[in-house]
């Protein structure tokens, strides 16, 4: 058989689905899967998806992609945008759009193992595929390994994965060391006393204590960082109070951190815990506030003997030129759980997915951030070729390389 991988991508697509809930989504990768012959087994940590193919003596590689989708508002005009509804976990309805190309991922590696089931002859060893979910909320590879991932199927020699990002099509971006960074995920909540809007004074302001505590946070990275470090310290969300002559009893603050490694980490923890700590106390907040981790993504490390040898293996496959160093990446992933519990190598790469003369363009101009819109904007979508074969491709040539 020969999958219409165009036509599954474009399916995946219009079908987003959140963390957890990727139910379709799972169903149309284990159909395919089994016009494959491949063996699999569904529903590991909920919604997961392993796959495996043995080929005689050998290594066992593991290969994974993620398949959830974000709640976001598509907005690219592609005749096949996504217009799909979900519930996001407070019960909210939301849009959902693949904005972060896990459908590309699941396509690439879909037709990847098409390629390595029919060129059984050129490798040996044992190929483990990981579909997994909830990549977006940090929480999908360590549900999966909770599940016996790693003790259910053939244990890693190498862990290797990529992801779409907005470099050229056909270009893949990898780097030996720490390759994306670390993450944590707080919800800070702040305790006020409530009260009537016009008699300010008998209350404790917990709106005026977040406003407050926004604030201070964004000079942790300006003025208490080194300048040549990395670290950021995002407020994506603050609630507080219903209506506008009603002091509430208390606000809540969603908190992003990244630092590249454990030390920064602690630092950075400890001087948010710090100003948040510091500012209840500077507006009279009779409770101490509550700090609430609610994920934790170590960094995402590559070994320098793998990557080095992977790098040679891509500028072999597809020329000089076509592997560049797109440097540390501040945004985070949980693909080295896998790794990390299995105490093997991590090789994580970038395939571009934006139209090569759009970003020459956008680059001459000066303008990359503008027009080139980046992963978790209503406006990414890869362009469909060569984004898909270049993804393909390189699997294959990856799997092979550290294969029998």
């Amino acid at each position: 058989m020969t999958i219409d991988l165009e036509a599954l991508y474009i399916d995946l697509h219009r079908h987003p689905e959140l963390s957890f809930q990727e139910t379709r989504t799972a169903g149309v990768i284990a159909a395919t899967l089994a016009e494959l012959g491949i063996e699999f087994e569904e529903g590991i940590g909920k919604t997961g998806i392993a796959a495996v193919i043995r080929n005689g003596d050998g290594p066992t590689v593991w290969l994974r992609a993620d398949m959830d989708a974000l709640p976001v508002h598509e907005q690219t005009g592609l005749e096949y945008a996504s217009t799909a509804r979900g519930t996001d976990p407070a019960g909210n309805d939301v849009p959902v759009m693949h904005a972060c190309g896990h459908d590309m991922h699941v396509t690439a590696m879909l037709g990847a193992l098409e390629k390595l089931v029919h060129t059984k002859d050129e490798w040996s060893g044992t190929i483990v595929v990981v579909f997994q979910p909830a990549e977006e909320y940090g929480a999908g590879a360590q549900a999966m390994i909770a599940d016996g991932v790693l003790d259910r199927f053939s244990r890693p020699d190498i862990v290797l994965g990529q992801h779409v990002t907005p470099l050229p099509a056909g270009v893949i971006g990898v780097r030996p060391g720490t390759q994306m960074a670390a993450s944590d995920g707080l919800t800070v909540t702040l305790f006020g006393r409530g009260g009537h809007g016009s008699r300010p004074h008998s209350t404790i302001d917990p709106v005026v204590m977040a406003a407050a505590t926004v604030m201070r946070l964004q000079t942790i990275v300006s003025r208490e960082v080194d300048p040549r470090d990395v670290a950021v310290v995002t407020v994506g969300s603050i609630h507080a109070g219903l209506k506008n002559n009603i002091i509430p009893a208390e606000a809540k603050l969603e908190l992003s951190l990244r630092y590249p490694d454990d030390a920064a980490r602690a630092r950075v923890l400890e001087k948010v815990e710090r100003v948040v700590r510091a500012e209840a106390a500077a507006s009279g907040a009779e409770r101490q506030p509550e700090i609430v981790t609610d994920h934790t993504l170590p960094p995402t490390i590559n070994d320098a003997a793998a990557t080095a040898r992977l790098t040679a293996a891509f500028e072999s496959a597809f020329g000089d030129g076509s592997v560049v160093d797109p440097g540390m990446f501040t945004g985070s992933e949980d693909v080295s759980w896998f790794a990390r519990e299995a105490g093997v190598p991590l090789v994580y790469w970038f395939w571009g997915g934006v139209d090569p003369q759009r970003f020459a363009d956008a680059a001459a101009a000066g303008t990359l951030d503008r027009d080139v819109p980046t992963n978790h904007s209503p406006f990414f979508a890869p362009v469909l070729q060569p984004t898909l074969s270049r993804g393909i491709d390189a699997l294959v040539v990856a799997a092979k390389e550290f294969l029998g």
